[in-house]
């Protein structure tokens, strides 16, 4: 895979499944337009595999949404560059779609509710005089914000306390209709999911309804009539999200446990909650083993089927989907059955009456629509086709061991010959996400210019038990840099690998590692490309969106400990030629992360160069402008290229 080849990239998101009809949204990179385009895909569920059918044509449609009575699709469509993901509505069986519901920021996905008529949202809304709703007023023009809270601005989102999150709800069938809304602003609200009589709705939304200094949040009920208020019904041990309401009354959802701002690096479970409306709030209790499971909440919400619930789990580098048996307290990972993603990514999945599909990514793919047919998996899609006739190179599973005993666990991508090849050792960001048997573009790219490219899952990482994920609490750049160097080696003893020939790269967490190992472990490598790092966790305190609270969780409260922690107390070690890399709208690690570590390193005699990407946040590899994600990899090949050969 070339740079270019980032066109080729097409990648379904979610699925909507009723009988026979199975949805999803695919979409791609226009280099040529340096945009986004998506469409929604009708799956056809024959008894061989036939070509999937475009169903919509606009230029960024998503998130569809079949109604119970399977008569028609939700989804968002994106029309016009600067364009907002509005609401729209068309039958299944095809025709034209109609615009439902507009608002100045757009909307989020739709829900519908049990009467096939009537669908929830979330949307953004703005104050009065902000964001473009006074006519004639700038964004530089606008009042000043005043701020009286941690949590007032997100990365990739922007500033959130000058426009809330709101729920809504919109008769879809009604020509007339306007969407009524529920919630007046005072705080955000999000996951909404109808009672099963439809006359309520449920919401995630901070605890006591502050929504401004806890990491806490709980479950409100609300009538879906406008007729009431926020009404606190689940009471959470920490964190919730993705409430799904069952026909006995009870509410599923996905949650962990934690106490203050110590909420990193914990296992997200299902849990399971009495629903009383109108009574007194309830709490839920853990269904899965809070050490050997890791519900992948990104990846859907919880689906109860025959026999029990639908969850994705995180697995040593796979997000498997697995069923949590009907009757479980505290189920361990091994009494969950495994159904997809054992050597792969479960990215979405859906379920309806004995049918399950989902969007698994695997080495080769971005994602492939999968259906299980009497527990044997049918590939239906071959969105990858052009992307492997482009060329992929092979991945292969490694592990070492670290100097403490531990195992290490991770992956090799190879580049095409013998070798030996000059080598890569790229750290992911988090640092409680994980490599694993997905596609990874990066890797790719990397491999097809020569690189052997060495990907570790070291301690600190997500999917080896939540212990695992704990071991760097209060000692980042310990352990865990014991382990990606352990793999490094485990790697360098193949005679395909070169160790005389090493560069170091990450992004985030990953730039953090990059920065340390360059200071601690110089000799090693000819070269460290350090991309959107944490490089000082004191600074990262006061500037980060996360910082208030992150910082302390993972370091710990003395500066002088976080000082220990940071990469740019180090940087006076640091002799190797050093690439530190950044967006110049990031928020998650803010800007001044790159240039005092830029500025300490070029004090210091280093061959140090800074590459700022204009526009971006820190979502840059995976979300950033086409041609910026293009440039950069360009960028990426030409220094090690110089560096490396």
């Amino acid at each position: 895979m070339r740079p270019d080849d980032l066109a080729l990239l097409h990648t379904p998101g979610t699925l909507a499944l009723h009988g026979d009809l199975l949805l999803t949204d695919v979409s791609r990179l226009d280099l040529a337009a340096n945009t986004y385009r998506a469409a929604l895909w009708r799956i056809p569920l024959t008894d061989t595999p036939e070509a999937p059918q475009r169903l919509t044509f606009g230029e960024r449609d998503s998130a569809p949404r079949v109604s119970p009575d399977g008569a028609w699709v939700a989804f968002l469509r994106v029309a016009g560059a600067g364009g907002k993901p509005q609401l729209h509505v068309m039958p299944t069986t095809g025709g034209e779609a109609r615009l439902v519901a507009e608002l100045p920021l757009g909307a989020d996905v739709p829900v519908w509710a049990p009467d096939s008529r009537r669908i929830a949202f979330v949307a953004k809304v703005p104050d009065e005089g902000r964001y473009g709703s006074a006519a004639g007023v700038s964004a530089a023009q606008e009042a000043p914000r005043r701020i009286t809270g941690f949590r007032y601005r997100i990365d990739n989102v922007g500033f959130t306390s000058d426009r809330r999150t709101r729920l809504f709800v919109v008769d879809a069938l009604d020509f007339d209709a306007e969407p009524v809304q529920l919630t007046d602003g005072t705080v955000d609200v999000a996951s909404p999911a109808w009672t099963q009589d439809g006359t309520h709705l449920l919401v995630v939304a901070d605890r006591d309804l502050d929504s401004w200094d806890t990491l806490h949040n709980d479950l409100y009920s609300i009538p879906a009539d406008g007729s009431g208020e926020l009404a606190l019904v689940v009471r959470s041990c920490g964190a919730v999200e993705s409430p799904v309401v069952l026909p006995d009354g009870d509410v599923l959802y996905y949650g962990f446990d934690f106490e203050g701002v110590h909420a990193v690096a914990r296992n997200t479970g299902l849990f399971r909650a009495p629903l009383r409306i109108g009574g007194e709030p309830t709490t839920g209790r853990r269904l899965t083993d809070a050490e050997t499971v890791d519900c992948e909440s990104g990846s859907g919400a919880p689906i109860p089927v025959a026999g029990g619930v639908l969850v994705v789990v995180r697995v040593r580098g796979a997000n498997e989907l697995r069923l949590v048996p009907d009757g479980a307290e505290a189920a361990t990972l091994d009494e969950l059955k495994p159904l997809l993603g054992e050597r792969g990514s479960v990215n979405a999945f859906a379920a309806d009456g004995d049918r399950i599909a989902a969007v698994v990514s695997t080495v080769d793919s971005p994602g492939e629509v999968v259906t299980l047919e009497a527990e044997n998996p049918v590939v239906r899609t071959d969105f990858a086709a052009d992307l492997r006739a482009a060329g992929l190179r092979e991945t292969v599973e490694i592990t070492g061991t670290a100097p403490d005993g531990y195992p290490v666990h991770g992956w090799l991508v190879l580049p095409e010959g013998e070798g030996p090849h000059p080598v890569l050792l790229n750290v992911h960001g988090g640092p409680f996400r994980y490599y694993g048997w997905g596609f990874f573009d990066e890797a790719q790219v990397y491999a097809a210019a020569g690189y052997a490219v060495v990907l570790p899952n070291p301690r600190g990482s997500a999917g080896y038990g939540e212990k695992h994920g704990r071991a760097i609490i209060g000692a980042m750049g310990t352990v865990d840099a014991d382990d990606v160097m352990a793999l490094l080696d485990a790697a360098l003893e193949r005679a395909d690998c070169d160790a005389d020939r090493v560069g170091v790269m990450g992004g985030s967490y990953g730039g953090f590692m990059a920065s340390w190992l360059a200071a601690h472990h110089g000799e090693r490598f000819k070269g460290a490309w350090s991309e959107r790092a944490v490089n000082a966790w004191d600074s990262f305190t006061g500037s980060s969106d996360i910082g208030w609270y992150f910082a302390e969780a993972y370091c710990g409260a003395d500066p002088e400990a976080q000082r220990r922690q940071s990469p740019l107390y180090h940087a006076d070690k640091v002799t190797i030629p050093f690439a530190v890399v950044h967006s110049e709208e990031d928020w998650r690690c803010p800007i001044e992360q790159a240039q005092r570590q830029f500025v300490a390193l070029r004090r210091n005699g280093v061959d140090a160069e800074f590459l700022l990407f204009p526009g971006e946040g820190h979502e840059l590899t995976r979300s950033g402008q086409p041609l910026h994600r293009k440039q950069r990899f360009d960028a990426v090949l030409e220094w090690w290229g110089r560096h490396l050969g």
